[in-house]
């Protein structure tokens, strides 16, 4: 399995970031029906906070807190499940994927809870 590189996770969260703005356009401007502009517009949010919070996994990282390459693989298996869920009911998909939806968000919250416990232990400065 490849290491979690700063290259690495520069990398996907800015993909992370063009997706949720990109979603978030489409959101605005592609779409007439309210549900599917809402899930849009929700999953775009969620997406970008949590592409912002892998580049806050890095900063903790290069400050030595341990378990970020965790919080950050958390994040992005998050975006995947809870983003991609709302993503592909609003462009068509069975609304069978929102079983999918919670799921993300117990991996943002698992990673959130990660992030916490190891930043308590970082030394004090």
């Amino acid at each position: 399995m490849t290491a979690w590189t700063p290259r690495i996770w520069t990398g996907l969260a800015a993909i992370s970031g063009l997706l949720a703005v990109a979603f978030g356009a489409f959101a605005a401007h592609g779409l007439t029906q309210a549900k599917p502009i809402e899930w849009l517009h929700t999953g775009s949010q969620y997406q970008m906070v949590h592409a912002l919070a892998v580049f806050a996994a890095l900063v903790l990282h290069r400050a030595d807190a341990k378990s970020m390459g965790l919080v950050a693989g958390l994040f992005l298996v998050g975006t995947a499940l809870f983003s991609g869920s709302l993503y592909a009911m609003a462009l068509g998909g069975p609304r069978l994927l929102g079983a999918i939806t919670p799921l993300g968000g117990l991996s943002f919250m698992a990673g959130w809870a990660v992030m916490a416990w190891r930043g308590f232990k970082l030394p004090q400065a």
